[in-house]
């Protein structure tokens, strides 16, 4: 990289920030908190008011702790959590509370809007989810009189860092209803729904540069006038990209709260399962990934975890089988809503509980391996990992030697990062894959142990078996799970 760039993130719970500089070396950060969004009803909503004076507090501690107190920054990116917009009157300025991403108020005009644009998502491989921006773009049409658009988390920060109206990235657009197969945001679809094309930001590819630091953002932020501002992409993007998976083959399992797998193809595979969906990559590949209801959360309440992996590791694979999900319904890598946690024998105490839960989670992880193989998608290892599970020794090992491919330990797996790359990319004649060149040279890589491979393989089939069973995987993923 050259020079430092900063990674804006502006998350639910508060803003980060991040200086990197052209080694890739976390120079300086600052965190603060934004107002909880207000949930009740069906409705989410958070003071969208409240985002500059968090980004410009953050900026401005950041650039204060560097050498050169912000002259040495060339960029600045940001991340945002996707799905939130914002009305906006026709001066660009927010009219409304921020629809946070689990708004329901647009779900019907998502219903409508599912099927008026059916052959488009059916093509892109993705639907229209309940809480699909889409549709909040519909209510808010209907329903704030002021209103003369909307406008992503990222638009309204770049308007106050260059000064005016900023394009918005085609991984924010995506949920909003843009195509990013087309190019084009669904007309036919915002057409019917009665939503002007005016109301629609202009949309890029992340890396593009929007514009510069104006002089009254660089006074609030210590930013220099003229250091650029570039369209970043979602926090999951941004995070997957931190974890360095960036070119075709390369993927990352995020093991926090729930289970993610992300990843990059060379062209867009649709699934006709509606499991997984993808974003474009900043170098025109595309980003798979899906999302799964287990993960983490499956063992977040087990008290002196520390002892339950050292037992664990001690004595064993499991003799149990367990699929650790901790409420109804599974949307990845497989869809259904009648999905149910089980437990397939008797465990010993609560140390093999502990263990096969750990190995639960892996075999999810592997059947979403096996899920991208079977729709054609290549898998290189090692497979990077990130996320608070991604700590524990135990499970890292176990997920090594359930894939098969090796985990690498991402050492900088955060939306910051990962916009900060964004924003150096831009400047780069070798983009994102020269700016994210070095991550594999710092990140640890755990190999899968011999001596417990054949253990868990007969597990996994196990496991995979319950759930054709159980009617929630067909036989085609079967079969591919257990060949």
């Amino acid at each position: 990289m050259t020079g430092v760039t900063i990674g804006i993130d502006v998350a639910t719970a508060g803003v980060r920030t991040l200086a990197v500089d052209g080694a890739g070396r976390v120079l300086a950060g600052a965190a603060t908190p934004l107002p909880a969004p207000v949930r009740t009803a069906g409705h989410s909503e958070q003071d969208a008011g409240s985002w500059w004076p968090a980004v410009a507090t953050a900026l401005r501690r950041t650039t204060a702790a560097l050498p050169g107190r912000g002259a040495e920054v060339t960029a600045v990116a940001v991340a945002a959590t996707s799905g939130t917009i914002v009305a906006v009157d026709a001066r660009g300025r927010p009219c409304s509370p921020a629809l946070m991403y689990d708004d329901r108020r647009g779900t019907p005009y998502n219903s409508k809007a599912a099927e008026l644009g059916w052959a488009r998502w059916r093509a892109l491989g993705m639907t229209v989810s309940a809480t699909a921006a889409l549709g909040r773009i519909g209510w808010l049409r209907d329903h704030v009189g002021a209103a003369a658009g909307i406008r992503h988390t990222p638009e309204v920060i770049g308007a106050e860092l260059v000064g005016g109206p900023v394009a918005t990235d085609s991984a924010h657009a995506l949920k909003s209803g843009y195509d990013p197969l087309a190019g084009a945001w669904a007309g036919e679809v915002f057409d019917a729904l009665g939503v002007p094309s005016s109301w629609l930001p202009e949309v890029v590819a992340p890396c593009t540069v929007l514009g510069e630091v104006g002089p009254a953002a660089a006074a609030e932020t210590g930013l220099r006038a003229g250091c650029r501002v570039v369209a970043g992409m979602t926090d999951g993007c941004a995070g997957q990209l931190a974890s360095g998976a960036v070119a075709p083959g390369q993927f990352v399992g995020i093991l926090g709260t729930t289970y993610v797998l992300k990843g990059v193809t060379e062209r867009l595979v649709p699934d006709p399962t509606g499991a997984m969906y993808s974003h474009r990559h900043p170098d025109g590949w595309w980003l798979p990934g899906g999302a799964s209801n287990t993960g983490g959360e499956s063992v977040s309440d087990t008290p002196e975890l520390a002892r339950l992996d050292a037992a664990a590791a001690a004595g064993g694979p499991a003799r149990v089988v367990t699929y650790p999900l901790r409420r109804q319904g599974e949307r990845f890598p497989f869809t259904s809503p009648a999905a149910r946690g089980f437990v397939l024998g008797s465990p010993a105490d609560e140390v093999e509980v502990h263990r096969a839960r750990l190995e639960g989670v892996a075999f999810l992880e592997r059947l979403a391996l096996d899920h991208l193989r079977r729709l054609g998608i290549p898998v290189t290892g090692p497979l990077s990992a990130a996320g608070g599970g991604s700590k524990s020794p135990l499970w890292n090992k176990i997920r090594a030697t359930v894939t098969g491919l090796g985990l690498r330990i991402a050492p900088h797996a955060e939306t910051g990062y990962g916009a900060a790359l964004l924003a150096a990319a831009a400047t780069l004649p070798g983009g994102l894959g020269e700016a994210s060149g070095r991550l594999a040279e710092e990140s640890e890589l755990i190999e899968p142990d011999p001596a417990e491979r054949d253990a868990l393989a007969d597990s996994y089939h196990h496991f995979c078996t319950a759930l054709h069973t159980r009617g929630w995987i067909d036989a085609d993923l079967l079969a591919v799970a257990t060949r």
